[in-house]
């Protein structure tokens, strides 16, 4: 039989455990209409003004069993749970790779890199296209307030399907969050740019040195460098953490399975025939004073054939819009960035704080199995822009799957709310977006511009 002091000490761990548990789970499992809900909690993001974290956190908490995920949402909250404005801490991107790790071993930590070269581990990525650096099945940065995730009905993400999963090994998930503090920043939108003259980076994370030619982008801002603040700025350090809603539903005959498909800008396949994406690109200031949109393109050979059920694009500040085209230069989906107008988390001016979706009929939107599409980034010119991305998102289905499935649309709207007014830092970019943003033209090439 315990002492009373034993008693007392297993009461304190268990209230010690508790709370530690209660900073991960926000809440129980909810359900509505069928669908499952559930907030979770990253593990917390330290941060100081200028401070960079680029961290990858394993084995994160996620829904458990063979199911369909519905939605996968997220936003940066501080320690009482409130949401973290762009303007104090930009949220450069966070992704969620799914991986098998082997029973018994132990959970790795960041190391550099993602670590998957060994037995240990397996990367069980989306369906490409890229062969490298874009695994993710879902992720998305400073928009990701305002950037409907929702998968409609009859259709869902399969995930945890035990005859997927190689014998002897777990599936598990990992973030990947890259969060900037740009408190007291001299330079607020070079910071998020990753510039590295604000950095003083000349070596990358491994120690290898830069091309003089590279002016910015995600080697001038790894994991632990620091952006250029004022020096009079009282260094205060305070723990964040990357809030993420999961719906579900159980898995069920009743459910089209999706495959998620990742496009970027600067792959190379089409000069080539490798799908090295090179993830990054600069945009350089427009000479011209009478056009300011720069516009960049890449063609992939689509590896399957299917309905696309939904379509986004990832872009940063500057960005105008994007748009996948089919091999015969019909829309396949466009996606256009919303901009803040104020100073409140989720409407931060100067800031893309949400973008466009698509959702089209069942069935009228087709790729077949090698049709070449293309993807097309508009960004601003009228100031040059470093670390840019051109991503696009789909999830395409089988059509013979859906032809006998009642198909319900049932989107989450993410509706802005819009605040007059805007930063002072904010102001270029948004005048450059107007400029861009004029009639709709064909190019030379055959294709709509996207830079209405």
């Amino acid at each position: 039989m315990m002492s009373r002091g034993t008693r007392a000490m297993v009461f304190v761990l268990a209230m010690v455990l508790l709370t530690v548990r209660g900073q991960h789970s926000e809440a129980r499992v909810t359900i509505e209409n069928g669908v499952k809900s559930m907030v979770y909690l990253s593990p917390k993001i330290m941060q100081h003004p200028g401070s960079v974290s680029n961290k990858f956190y394993y084995d994160i908490e996620f829904p458990k069993g063979h199911i369909a995920i519905k939605s996968f949402n997220a936003e940066v909250v501080d320690e009482t749970g409130s949401p973290v404005s762009l303007q104090e801490t930009y949220l450069h991107h966070w992704v969620a790779v799914r991986y098998y790790q082997r029973k018994g071993v132990k959970n790795i930590k960041y190391n550099g890199n993602l670590g998957f070269h060994q037995s240990e581990y397996i990367i069980a990525g989306n369906d490409g296209v890229c062969n490298h650096g874009l695994s993710q099945f879902f992720g998305l940065g400073s928009e990701t307030r305002k950037t409907s995730t929702y998968v409609p009905d009859p259709y869902g993400i399969e995930v945890g399907n035990p005859l997927e999963v190689p014998v002897g090994y777990e599936e598990k998930w990992l973030f990947n969050i890259h969060a900037i503090d740009t408190r007291g920043a001299v330079d607020v939108m070079g910071c998020t740019e990753c510039r590295c003259k604000l950095y003083n980076v000349t070596y990358d994370e491994y120690g290898r040195p830069l091309n003089p030619n590279y002016k910015g982008g995600l080697f001038c801002c790894y994991d632990g460098t620091q952006c250029k603040v004022t020096n009079e700025l009282e260094s205060v350090t305070r723990n964040l953490y990357l809030k993420y809603t999961v719906k579900w539903v159980d898995w069920s005959e009743s459910i089209v399975p999706v495959k998620v498909f990742i496009f970027d800008v600067t792959d190379t396949w089409q000069k080539t025939g490798i799908h090295d994406c090179l993830i990054e690109y600069k945009v350089e200031q427009s000479t011209t004073t009478n056009d300011y949109t720069s516009t960049r393109r890449s063609s992939v050979s689509f590896p399957s054939a299917g309905d696309v059920v939904y379509g986004a694009a990832h872009l940063h500040s500057g960005g105008i819009g994007s748009a996948l085209y089919g091999e015969d230069g019909r829309i396949i989906c466009s996606s256009k960035p919303i901009y803040g107008e104020g100073n409140s988390a989720g409407d931060e001016a100067g800031y893309i704080v949400g973008m466009t979706t698509c959702y089209p009929e069942p069935g009228s939107v087709k790729i077949t199995e090698g049709e070449i599409l293309t993807l097309e980034s508009n960004y601003s010119s009228e100031k040059s822009h470093t670390g840019v991305m051109g991503l696009f998102y789909i999830l395409v289905a089988d059509s013979s799957l859906t032809m006998n499935h009642h198909v319900q649309i049932r989107e989450e709207t993410i509706v802005p709310v819009f605040v007059w007014g805007l930063a002072a830092f904010g102001l270029a970019i948004l005048a450059a977006v107007v400029v861009a943003y004029r009639s709709r033209k064909r190019n030379e090439d055959g294709y709509m511009s996207i830079a209405t």
